[in-house]
């Protein structure tokens, strides 16, 4: 995906890519389904493919378990669990994937918070036999809070339930009441069986009644190409590049992955926070310089001036700035087994920038079942969901995470283990 320079290389941007997690509650069937998906679409190597079968032979399974293709720890084989997030990847003639499986247990949720909080399509895994549970709730608001704009509800293990079409409507329309709370408008729901396939790759021939796509189908076609913002131009400053040679005297550029917009060759822009403008003079690409650049390039601008520029610092249009502030208001998923209550101290990492942080109040946590704020929170526990108010000892140059999956993105790390103990949304 990436030259040795960190570049974006050029036949990796020809191929749109989908970013998408699976989710659900525990035994739902993800890491089958993804199996499956690799299987059926030819994308394991033979030695896999026998590894698995003699791994299901020891197991005493009568059938190939696909789970054992993304169940990697030790722990997770033995004890028929998802505990990490594995990623795989895989391609069709038609896209590029990255799929994150991530856990189903209540106890990693924060697991499955960072598998979603890169994904452009979440994968909800329903039981038809359960139906919808409180961790299909929970991933499902979660899904949601994290901007995610594509959502597919896969009913499960419907050779269980004889392939019925009233079992599936029913959970399709118990979920349609609790999606009616959520900011995800494209829902589509597909009745699966993972074991053996049906409505995966191919149609199922047992389940007749359902006039919709393939799972497959809908991954390989879903519209993901307008989900980057392309309208407000935001460059995190990562690195300063400077040579000084015969070749390139003087040399000053500014390194860094284009966080959203569109940034050419003449644009007069500003360098936040010192307020400075100037002119991209130019941009250099994986393969030399180029006209333009857009989200997610990794690039190297050169500015016509020179100004002090520092890691963190931020170039943007000079009519189309983000928020300035050293107080913010943050939906946040709490990571750690240590409360977190009003007064603890952290850093706080945004975009490139990094800073010293506290957290001065607990404004309300969420009730994920109702989708409902519950105020006088006096403290947040692992994997709880809140909002909080975060004061920094540095400016945060920000946008609403709604608006700016990119810049309204933080992460919370403890001063004095270097754990991060919460990931959150700008509000």
């Amino acid at each position: 995906m990436q030259n040795t320079n960190g570049f974006i290389s050029e036949d990796y941007m020809n191929v749109e890519l989908l970013r998408f997690t699976t989710a659900g509650s525990v035994d739902d069937g993800k890491s089958t389904l993804i199996g499956r998906l690799l299987y059926d679409s030819k994308a394991i190597f033979e030695d896999q493919l026998e590894s698995i079968k003699l791994a299901s032979e020891r197991r005493g399974e009568e059938s190939i378990n696909f789970a054992l293709l993304t169940d990697g720890l030790k722990a997770e084989r033995e004890q028929g669990i998802t505990i990490d997030v594995a990623y795989r990847y895989f391609a069709t003639p038609k896209r590029k994937f990255i799929i994150a499986d991530t856990p189903g247990h209540v106890q990693y949720t924060r697991n499955m918070v960072t598998g979603a909080s890169t994904a452009n399509l979440a994968i909800i895994l329903i039981d038809a036999r359960k139906g919808v549970v409180e961790q299909t709730k929970r991933h499902s608001y979660i899904a949601s809070l994290l901007g995610i704009k594509h959502l597919a509800l896969c009913i499960n293990k419907m050779d269980l339930v004889d392939y019925s079409q009233d079992v599936f409507e029913e959970i399709v329309n118990d979920f349609k009441v609790f999606a009616s709370k959520l900011h995800i408008h494209d829902i589509n729901y597909i009745p699966i069986s993972a074991l053996y396939g049906d409505n995966i790759v191919e149609k199922s021939e047992k389940m007749q009644w359902y006039a919709g796509s393939t799972l497959m189908y809908f991954l390989e076609t879903v519209h993901v190409g307008s989900d980057h913002n392309l309208i407000d131009g935001r460059f995190p400053v990562q690195n300063i590049i400077r040579v000084n040679n015969a070749q390139t005297p003087d040399y000053r550029g500014y390194a860094g992955r284009v966080g959203s917009g569109v940034f050419k060759v003449g644009d007069e822009v500003k360098v936040l926070p010192s307020g400075l403008n100037t002119v991209i003079s130019g941009i250099e690409g994986a393969e030399g310089n180029i006209d333009m650049a857009f989200a997610p390039m990794s690039v190297v601008l050169r500015l016509a001036n020179e100004i002090d520029i520092s890691r963190g610092d931020m170039i943007v249009p000079i009519d189309n700035l983000p928020k300035i502030s050293r107080e913010i208001d943050a939906m946040i998923c709490w990571m750690n087994p240590k409360k977190l209550i009003t007064g603890n101290k952290f850093i706080i990492r945004h975009t490139t920038k990094e800073a010293k942080c506290v957290v001065t109040d607990i404004n309300y946590c969420m009730d994920i079942n109702q989708i409902e704020e519950i105020s006088n929170c006096a403290e947040l526990n692992m994997n709880d969901i809140g909002c909080v108010t975060i004061k920094t000892s540095h400016p945060i140059l920000f946008d609403k995470y709604h608006h700016n999956r990119n810049t309204g993105s933080i992460i919370l790390v403890d001063e004095t283990t270097n754990e991060t103990v919460a990931a959150g949304m700008i509000v």
